[in-house]
């Protein structure tokens, strides 16, 4: 039973109590291995947190809902939570899925994903699984794009590679007076100051680099406009 609930005590009372049911039901005597099982329909752990059966089962899950397939997605996650798998685990999991595979095609996903694990938090087992439920179908048939995930891990690979160069003059804070008798904060232009809120022409990334177009959205969902 420890086991089964995985940490979970709200799972692990909800199993007790379903047991209890059960055996006051049957007027049972003796609580053995096999009763147990047949009365959790057989739910017990059928591959642990490190097995291949696990990973192969998570990527079958994330890979269903990037593939905008809101069925197949159900599936596997049932069958994580039939396998014993954490809703905790495959809440992080749906959070991650969100900002991957979903981002600013569809912001609200990101929101949708903390708020299910936070009613899982809640509510716990089996109740808070319905919300983890709700949002495996919001990302599955939501918008996708990775254009952030992208864009940030080539910007990661840029800045190793590139080293650190100095921030230019105009863009530095200038709290002081000695700073701004340095040129800190000379010739920078409020893009709120300006023509539609936009500096045009304006450069901010540091002076002699080239510039480089991390982020390129994708013409789905929000992110298009």
């Amino acid at each position: 039973l420890i086991a089964y609930a995985d940490g979970d005590a709200r799972r692990l009372l909800n199993t007790l109590e379903t047991l209890s049911v059960a055996a006051g039901r049957e007027k049972l005597a003796e609580v053995t291995d096999v009763w147990v099982l047949k009365v959790l329909g057989e739910r017990m752990r059928r591959y642990d947190k490190g097995g291949e059966q696990f990973y192969d089962t998570i990527s079958a899950l994330h890979k269903s809902v990037r593939g905008s397939d809101p069925d197949a997605a159900l599936y596997w996650f049932v069958r994580m939570l039939d396998g014993g798998a954490d809703p905790r685990y495959l809440a992080r999991r749906l959070i991650r899925m969100a900002t991957e595979d979903i981002g600013l095609a569809d912001p609200r996903a990101l929101r949708l994903a903390l708020d299910a694990a936070e009613v899982y938090e809640r509510l716990g087992s089996p109740e808070g699984e319905l919300a983890l439920a709700e949002c495996v179908v919001y990302l599955a048939v939501a918008p996708k794009s990775n254009a952030v995930y992208k864009a940030f891990n080539q910007a990661k690979a840029f800045v190793k590679k590139d080293g650190s160069r100095p921030v230019p003059l105009r863009l530095r804070n200038a709290p002081t007076q000695l700073m701004k008798s340095l040129d800190y904060g000379k010739g920078y232009r409020y893009a709120h100051d300006e023509e539609g809120g936009f500096a045009a022409g304006e450069r901010y990334l540091p002076d002699g680099m080239p510039d480089t177009p991390f982020y390129r959205p994708v013409p789905r969902g929000l992110e298009i406009r």
